[in-house]
């Protein structure tokens, strides 16, 4: 099978660089293994203070409701961070201090929503918190077992009980100007967490749980519908097994599932992820990427990769493939021609295109105007 490009990764680089040239008229086909950094997604897009139009775009065509409020948002501890453009679904505050009095709602035998710290980092800030837990039939059946109860099951559920938790939470409610949620509401329908805002009478904060990211995972669903519905072929739940290059242009890979069948391009983008999604591999004597055997940036002295104190900034997430200034990457110091990196593999090597979503998100453009020019 022949395209115009082949994008090896599915996550948010992947997709923003498949809707873009789909959207220019080039056919496209990305290869992606399933789970990526959307998976983890905050719901807010690190180190974008304002979004391009095109970017914008995107999002709107595909449902995806963004609002942009410089401020700090509400860490699943308790803390704050910095944000800007983030999903209608996270509220952005000017200062940490949002409220007087706050609700803090979990549901019962639900172990992935910390609301006591919570609860102790609001109380720092001068709030005072209740916390309060409800039972629903829906969360108790046999299928959502102690193993089970994580967001996105609960979130399957929760599409279809919303009105139910609105019910019980102005039943709870006293003298409270705030309410807190747990971010497990509209994996399907982007226009829950709205409703729910509406039938609360006080203000509605929806905050982060342990993984996976309910509003992360629901950003992929429909930026993929819209790749999809613009004519790209997502291959879900492969992986890229092998790459053939020759005299330093990739000439085509070849997926676990395809088996022989080679998707060839005149161009490809690696955005495979950094460890978590296996773009990056290390071992006791070295850090690679194992597709391409791309040239890397990192300190070989293996006692540099990490810092002893764990909540300290890990020196190995700045490691990446080494390109230049269009992204392009070498192998044994000789460039691959038709070959892009983009998106978190790139570690912190371009810190002109900042970090996290920002990265993902400059890095697809960046490439995208280069394919298309």
């Amino acid at each position: 099978m022949r395209f115009d490009t082949v994008i090896v990764g599915g996550g948010l680089a992947g997709l923003i660089a498949g809707i873009s040239l789909q959207k220019a008229g080039k056919s496209t086909a990305i290869v992606s293994t399933g789970q990526n950094a959307l998976h983890f997604f905050s719901g807010c897009f690190e180190s974008i203070q304002e979004a391009p139009q095109q970017v914008l775009d995107i999002f709107n065509e595909a449902g995806i409701r963004v609002h942009y409020k410089p401020g700090v948002r509400l860490m699943p501890m308790g803390t704050f961070k910095e944000s800007a453009l983030s999903l209608d679904d996270v509220s952005l505050f000017p200062t940490p201090q949002f409220g007087k009095r706050v609700l803090i709602i979990n549901f019962m035998g639900y172990h992935d929503f910390f609301s006591s710290f919570l609860a102790e980092g609001l109380e720092k800030q001068g709030m005072e918190c209740r916390i309060r837990f409800l039972t629903l039939g829906e969360l108790t059946q046999p299928e959502l077992g102690p193993n089970e109860m994580r967001a996105v099951q609960i979130a399957r559920k929760m599409d279809d009980v919303w009105e139910k938790v609105v019910q019980e939470v102005r039943v709870l409610l006293k003298d409270e100007d705030t309410v807190i949620l747990p971010q497990v509401f509209g994996l399907k329908d982007a226009s829950v967490p709205t409703r729910i805002r509406q039938g609360i009478p006080a203000q509605v904060v929806f905050a982060g749980t342990l993984p996976p990211s309910v509003p992360g995972i629901r950003t992929q669903m429909q930026l993929k519908k819209r790749y999809e519905v613009l004519g790209g072929t997502y291959l879900m739940g492969d992986r890229v097994t092998g790459a053939h290059v020759y005299q330093d242009v990739v000439q085509n890979v070849v997926t676990k599932q395809l088996d022989r069948h080679y998707l060839e391009a005149d161009h490809f983008i690696l955005a495979s992820g950094s460890f978590f999604s296996k773009g990056l591999v290390s071992n006791p004597f070295k850090i690679y990427e194992p597709l391409f055997e791309l040239d890397m940036d990192y300190n070989q002295d293996r006692n540099t990769w990490y810092n002893p104190t764990f909540a300290n900034h890990q020196p190995y997430m700045g490691f990446g493939v080494k390109t230049d200034a269009n992204l392009q990457p070498s192998r044994k110091g000789v460039p691959v021609k038709n070959l892009y990196v983009i998106g978190s593999i790139l570690g912190e090597t371009h810190p002109e295109l900042g970090s996290g979503a920002g990265l993902a998100i400059r890095s697809a453009l960046k490439v995208t105007e280069l394919i298309t020019k």
